[in-house]
């Protein structure tokens, strides 16, 4: 099942995408795609709803960020092996955590907003994960099961802030529009191997990042399982879980983004997010 949420920004609705691709309204099963919506037996009973016999979105509507009232934007760094000797960083022992601002999060075709004295604003396709109950201390066998669902993540960054600004990553992490989230929010049942999806990313029509998930260096499981030891992850709950290769800080010499630049970005069953630069 494929949700999503349609709407003025701060006013977005419910809604599914049916097998052809039609947006659906769910604004009358349910208020949101949030929090106690996304447990196991409410996702059971959406899916037992005929798509039909709810009311068609128009195509033309903007497409929000796919989970509201997220409490919680984790990341994780340098989860690809690929991607932490673009950065010339040696690979953790254990998943390094930093959190975006939730105000950075925008739907998955929002304008993205350079940020003032910005020199170094980059792109990061990335596995998005939506916690659906209340999690503490889970195994990483049972960890898996505590997931909603999926969905794309672009991590922008802001490099000269996250790097030589002083202290966590953050500053370079939590500009408005930084974190665009969606179009849809893909249930677990229809993700059969979440360590085996393909993902690219585009500049002007240009694929920088072309990479897959089976190069994670912490899979899904183990990330899960492991936040759950130092917090407790609630219903909404997003986390990224880092990016492959191909970022603008790895080229040679760098790129970076600049009003009027194109992205695409998508992951396999996932969708596509497809977003343009402007001045912030």
């Amino acid at each position: 099942m494929k949700l999503l949420r349609f709407g003025a920004a701060g006013a977005e609705k419910p809604g599914l995408l049916d097998e052809n691709g039609i947006m659906r309204d769910l604004s009358g099963v349910i208020a949101d795609i949030s929090g106690d919506a996304l447990n196991d037996e409410t996702l059971a009973n959406l899916r037992d709803i005929d798509p039909e016999t709810l009311p068609e979105v128009e195509a033309s509507v903007r497409i929000g960020a796919c989970v509201g009232d997220v409490g919680k934007f984790i990341c994780i760094g340098l989860n690809y092996a690929d991607h932490a000797a673009e950065a010339g960083m040696a690979l953790p022992d254990e998943p390094v955590i930093f959190f975006k601002a939730t105000s950075a999060i925008s739907g998955p075709n929002d304008d993205v907003e350079i940020p003032r004295a910005s020199q170094k604003t980059d792109w990061e396709v990335e596995l998005g994960v939506v916690i659906g109950k209340h999690t503490k201390y889970v195994s990483k066998e049972d960890a898996l099961d505590h997931v909603a669902g999926y969905c794309v993540v672009n991590d922008l960054s802001e490099r000269d802030f996250q790097l030589h600004r002083s202290g966590q990553w953050v500053k370079g992490k939590s500009c408005d529009t930084f974190g665009p989230i969606g179009p849809w929010l893909v249930t677990r049942d229809e993700v059969s191997d979440p360590q085996d999806l393909a993902m690219y990313l585009e500049v002007n029509g240009h694929r920088y990042q072309d990479g897959s998930t089976n190069t994670m260096h912490f899979d899904v499981a183990t990330v899960v399982s492991h936040l759950s030891q130092f917090m407790s992850l609630q219903p909404g709950d997003v986390i990224s879980t880092g990016t492959p290769p191909g970022v603008g800080m790895g080229q040679s010499p760098e790129v970076y983004l600049k009003p009027g630049d194109k992205m695409e970005l998508g992951i396999e069953g996932l969708g596509v997010q497809k977003q343009t630069v402007v001045a912030g």
